[in-house]
């Protein structure tokens, strides 16, 4: 029509608008007037119009009704006057009455955030996309925080699930990178600090929680159960976080990683690329925040374990085994996501990583060798029947030493070599590298001894300096020690 005002004719004016000159010329009929007017009368009998009334009567009891459950009753009442192909004309009839008669809808009201007021978080999952470490899949969540007024973010990778401890760890390493404090802190409701539980545990995770919050300065709020829009400002964010982080691995042409903390780097420069994004209001906002506190809040849950006569100690279903020195010590424990903090007192030990039980029942144990090789040496026998023995032995290599030994000695000969081998490897701290070797000869056909072993990794710290003699004392100095011994 643009075109016929400037003056073309029906044929170029249609060429130019990609239509064909009869529909040009039905368009010019149409505006002139002369098409077809507006009708406010049906075209073709309502095939409802019998029984409408019984429709709309079961549609006031019960106005959520669908239109397929109406036409699957009218059916029933009615055999053979409502066939399936009257559904779509229904759904209209259904439609239309709803908007007349219906109760009315849920009202969104736009908000307005001010800077520095509302930060938000949530935990998602990264759907229809499989990251793995090292060629095994990574089960895990995101824990996503943002601030509503400037946008900025920040993700973390969980390994457990919604835990008041991925949601502590979160929220405390989101405020660290951000450098400040928000008022407020809006959650759905997260059973991490909201939990539906019994009472007592309901309280006590909610008093963590508060306490948390309270230890940053910031008031505490969620949306109603049930009422996932109402934390709309980290909702939809979601979506374009998970976009952009299959993008950036689509342009990284792998989801396979080298270690979990290599992942939480790739996710952290998909954030980052959000925050310049948003430089200018994150810049406003950051004006208005308050300063972080002087230290971080309890981000960890604690538990109380007692060390058993084996060195291990049992927590959330997961054995895990501490130096032989620890029997019998009760030790406190911080736990977090992906790591256990051990204590003796106020004392920090160690540093254990974090095991979850397996899906399916089975056991699950984080064995160090290193913590009981000591006594095992003295014991060599017990590597026979240990309960734990596969989570003992360093890796594969090692396990398939002992497989091929038990083939070539004896029982007692090959604990006592396979021990004394462990022993080398902690001495040596080179478990890996004896394992390969070792597994190596055995395939050839050669079985190393254990001085072969020794001979072939001991390092020569702690010899002799070249001008020291060793005087082997005589056995009647013994013979006159256990004299004066046994008068004492």
């Amino acid at each position: 029509m643009d075109s016929r005002a400037a003056g073309a004719n029906q044929v170029a004016a249609a060429a130019k608008a990609g239509i064909s000159e009869r529909t040009a010329r039905r368009i010019e009929r149409e505006d002139s007037g002369k098409g077809r007017k507006s009708r406010q009368w049906r075209t073709r009998n309502d095939p409802f119009a019998a029984v409408w009334d019984e429709v709309a009567e079961q549609l006031a009891l019960e106005p959520l009704l669908q239109a397929l459950t109406l036409l699957e009753w009218l059916q029933e009442r009615y055999p053979g006057d409502y066939p399936d192909h009257l559904l779509r004309t229904l759904q209209r009839r259904v439609k239309a009455w709803r908007a007349l008669h219906g109760p009315d809808k849920e009202v969104m009201f736009p908000q307005t955030h001010s800077p520095g007021q509302r930060a938000l978080s949530d935990f998602t999952k990264l759907k229809d996309t499989v990251i793995t470490v090292g060629g095994v899949t990574l089960v895990h969540l995101l824990y996503h925080f943002r601030l509503a007024f400037s946008g900025w973010c920040h993700a973390r990778v969980v390994l457990g699930g919604e835990s008041f401890t991925a949601l502590a760890e979160g929220l405390t390493d989101s405020l660290k990178h951000l450098g400040g404090v928000p008022a407020e802190h809006r959650t759905d409701s997260l059973s991490a600090a909201y939990r539906n539980l019994d009472p007592v545990a309901q309280e006590d995770v909610t008093k963590r929680y508060q306490a948390l919050c309270r230890h940053y300065g910031i008031d505490a709020s969620r949306n109603n159960p049930g009422r996932g829009h109402e934390n709309g400002s980290v909702e939809s964010p979601h979506g374009h976080l998970k976009r952009r982080i299959r993008q950036r691995l689509a342009l990284r042409g792998s989801s396979d990683f080298d270690t979990v903390e290599a992942y939480q780097a790739f996710i952290h420069s998909a954030t980052a690329g959000i925050n310049r994004r948003n430089a200018e209001r994150i810049r406003t906002e950051r004006e208005y925040l308050a300063q972080l506190p002087f230290q971080v809040g309890v981000n960890y849950t604690e538990a109380i374990v007692r060390v058993t006569s084996s060195s291990t100690f049992t927590l959330r279903r997961v054995l895990y085994s501490v130096p032989a020195r620890l029997i019998n010590e009760r030790l406190r424990i911080h736990l977090y996501d992906d790591r256990l903090i051990v204590h003796l007192g106020a004392t920090e030990l160690m540093t254990l990583k974090r095991l979850r039980p397996a899906a399916d029942g089975a056991r699950v144990r984080n064995i160090d060798y290193r913590h009981v090789v000591g006594w095992l040496v003295r014991k060599p026998r017990a590597l026979a029947s240990l309960a734990f023995r596969d989570e003992l032995l360093p890796d594969t290599n090692w396990r398939a030493i002992y497989q091929q030994l038990r083939q070539d000695l004896t029982l007692d000969e090959a604990c006592k070599r396979l021990v004394g081998g462990l022993k080398l490897a902690a001495d040596q701290d080179r478990s890996g590298p004896i394992g390969v070797w070792w597994l190596t000869a055995l395939e050839a056909g050669t079985s190393p001894t254990l001085i072969e072993l020794q001979d072939r990794f001991r390092t020569s710290t702690g010899s002799l300096p070249e001008n020291q003699v060793v005087v082997q004392h005589t056995l009647a100095s013994y013979d006159g020690l256990i004299r004066e011994a046994s008068h004492g």
